[in-house]
């Protein structure tokens, strides 16, 4: 029996996933993609779940799409890696949009639809051997797995133009100083501050960060006042929820507030 492609792992409220092709660079085809998915869906849906953390098994974080699955595909090649893509997309989406952050723990090189994956957490953690390349152009196909919307806000338009166009290599302490990731740790050090970064977020006002992460992610799409306006709803509403209000009694009580108790 294989082993499963996407390790699911439980402690608390901390939900562990693991890329778990090492053999094969993490890549990714159809069986590791419906899996991602799988568990995209009960990380959103379990309220349970309190933080998502995400990495590779072994020495890479993901390669990208599987291009021995693709040779072999022959004339189906497009509709193979279309839906492929989808299917990664998809559970992107959910990843983006949960009521809850996601840690994402680059353990080696990411490249390709791995690249845009390493950069899609709230925070991201980067191994000091970590690499990422966009290698879109040495196989002469454009990018997938939300890369050309992510890098460009991140970095900005013209780094993100040589990065990909130009197919140039990003070592893990340039991607810091850019601001492509949020910070580098020692390799043997990653799973240990990754585990911290989860607990700390896992504690933390769930209902709240989920506000924070929809707010981010729309802001680029709205106006000022408009954003302005969701702000000013966002947090009427969050002030007067379980959260808000433990919130405020634990800054008047002087104490550590516990938000753990709410729904999340």
């Amino acid at each position: 029996m294989s082993a499963a492609p996407i390790l699911f792992e439980r402690d608390g409220a901390i939900a562990r996933l693991t890329i778990n092709r090492p053999d094969a660079a993490n890549a990714l085809d159809m069986p590791t993609g419906r899996a991602l998915v799988e568990a995209a869906i009960e990380c959103d849906t379990n309220p349970d779940i309190r933080c998502v953390t995400l990495t590779g098994a072994g020495r890479m974080f993901c390669a990208g799409g599987d291009i021995g699955a693709m040779a072999q595909a022959g004339d189906k090649v497009g509709a193979l890696v279309g839906e492929l893509a989808s299917i990664l997309h998809m559970a992107m989406a959910r990843f983006a949009r949960m009521n809850k952050p996601l840690v994402n723990l680059i353990n080696g090189p990411a490249a390709g639809a791995g690249f845009g994956l390493a950069l899609s957490g709230d925070i991201v953690l980067a191994a000091r051997s970590a690499k990422f390349q966009a290698a879109y152009a040495a196989l002469g196909v454009s990018p997938d797995g939300g890369l050309s919307w992510l890098l460009p806000r991140l970095v900005g338009l013209r780094r993100a133009q040589e990065i990909i166009i130009a197919n140039r290599r990003i070592e893990a302490e340039e991607a810091a100083a850019i601001g492509m990731i949020t910070r580098v740790v020692d390799d043997d050090k990653l799973a240990e501050e990754g585990a911290k970064v989860a607990a700390t977020l896992a504690a933390g006002a769930t209902r709240a960060i989920g506000a924070m992460r929809a707010q981010l992610l729309g802001s680029f799409e709205t106006s000022w006042e408009t954003q302005l306006e969701i702000e000013a709803r966002g947090i009427g509403a969050a002030i007067g929820g379980a959260e808000g209000r433990e919130g405020v009694a634990a800054f008047l009580a002087k104490r550590k507030p516990d938000f753990t108790g709410g729904a999340a």
